[in-house]
Formats: C-alpha cells, sequence, structure tokens
C-alpha cells in the first residue's frame, strides 16, 4: 500500500482505490514537457491516474 505523508505536518493518507475495478491506486511519477517530475496515484489496470494529494499547501510524498 502506497502513503503518502506531508512533510509539514505529519498527516498521512493510506490506501486509494479506482472506482472502475476496485483496486487499489499505486504510485507513479510524471515528467511534465518542463521537465517537472509530479508524483501520481494510478490504477493499475490502466483507468487512470490522479495527482498525488496535498496537504499544508504542498504535494505529499510517498516513499515508494
Amino acid at each position: 500500500m502506497a502513503a503518502y505523508t506531508c512533510k509539514v505536518c505529519g498527516m498521512s493518507v493510506g490506501s486509494m482505490t479506482c472506482g472502475k475495478c476496485g483496486k487499489e491506486l499505486e504510485h507513479g511519477t510524471i515528467i511534465t514537457d518542463g521537465g517537472e517530475k509530479i508524483h501520481v496515484s494510478q490504477c493499475p489496470d490502466g483507468h487512470g491516474k490522479v495527482k498525488s494529494p496535498m496537504c499544508c499547501g504542498q504535494d505529499m510524498s510517498c516513499p515508494v
């Protein structure tokens, strides 16, 4: 299970699931055209991806 944690307050988010297949989302990254690395949670069956959660005004990190 990928756990996202806020570096500011310590809040964490655990399991998130895909609304289509119910499988747990996996941590991943994408690189923008400008070269920026963005953390995402993605469906292992390819149903889509969402940007990582935010807390305290910044992206939460995932050690995976």
